[in-house]
């Protein structure tokens, strides 16, 4: 297998990368508030106990620990750059593996399911690793990815918010990633030779008592987004102030998820003519 470049290192040793103070508690809100919407993608597949499973970017692993439970008889491989969140003791049936996807992967043929989440619009080279992705399926296995789709910063109505997204998603651009990669994500799956390809979104709520998923992030990027003089002191007080008001809801992004099933046969060659 041709090796791809490798993960930037903003994922590994920078401000993206596990190494950060706040990366579990960044994690754990990232799982509180899209897990549910995951899950239902996945519950609506025809999950079998005996699936192999593959979690890419496994994160803190509410996902793989989600798959290990339906999937007994079957296994659920959990991979990320870093897994010092993940738990290998959960199950007899989970397996954690510490690895780079851009340079290592799997045999053709692997996993019945495989699944990732805001992982593939970091990737230097990501329609390339989708299609190795699929690759990977077995016939008739399922490939889902979901990606973010950020709103433009300036179509906020709340000025502070602007200036916050709008450092934020440019700290993003800087370290390689696409934010608005996701749209082409169903097209994508379609012409990398998989069926049934379907998609939705899930509407990103920033604020709102019950849904604080953006003061992790935006804390933990903050040291940075000083550092380069994206936004003051002063932004970062105001955006907090905002998330202490239960008035306060925005939609900074969607996340799209699509799927599609590897055919179980590939289509039959043309009749010469």
């Amino acid at each position: 297998m041709a090796q791809q470049p490798a993960t930037p290192a903003p994922y590994r040793t920078g401000v993206l990368s596990n190494d950060t103070p706040r990366e579990r508690e960044r994690l754990e809100a990232i799982q509180r508030n899209v897990d549910a919407f995951t899950t239902g993608i996945l519950q609506d597949l025809p999950l079998q106990a005996s699936w192999h499973c593959l979690e890419l970017g496994a994160g803190a692993g509410s996902i793989a620990y989600w798959l290990f439970e339906r999937c007994p008889k079957g296994r659920v491989v959990a991979v990320d750059l870093d897994t010092r969140h993940l738990d290998a003791g959960r199950a007899a049936n989970l397996e954690i593996q510490q690895a780079d996807i851009t340079s290592d992967g799997y045999a053709p043929g692997s996993f019945d399911l495989i699944h990732a989440r805001y992982l593939y619009c970091h990737l230097p080279t990501r329609d390339a690793m989708v299609e190795r992705a699929t690759r990977w399926l077995a016939p008739g296995g399922w490939l889902v990815i979901e990606e973010p789709y950020h709103l433009p910063a300036e179509t906020s109505p709340f000025p502070s918010v602007q200036r916050i997204l709008a450092a934020y998603q440019h700290m993003y651009r800087d370290n390689g990633a696409d934010m608005t990669w996701a749209r082409g994500l169903p097209a994508l799956l379609a012409r990398s030779g998989l069926a049934e390809v379907s998609f939705t979104g899930n509407l990103g709520c920033m604020g709102g008592l019950d849904k604080d998923r953006w003061r992790p992030l935006i804390t933990q990027a903050a040291p940075a987004l000083l550092a380069e003089g994206l936004v003051t002191e002063a932004d970062l007080g105001e955006f907090s102030t905002l998330l202490d008001d239960p008035a306060f809801i925005d939609i900074p992004q969607v996340t799209v998820s699509a799927w599609g099933r590897r055919p179980t046969q590939l289509p039959a060659a043309p009749a010469a003519s």
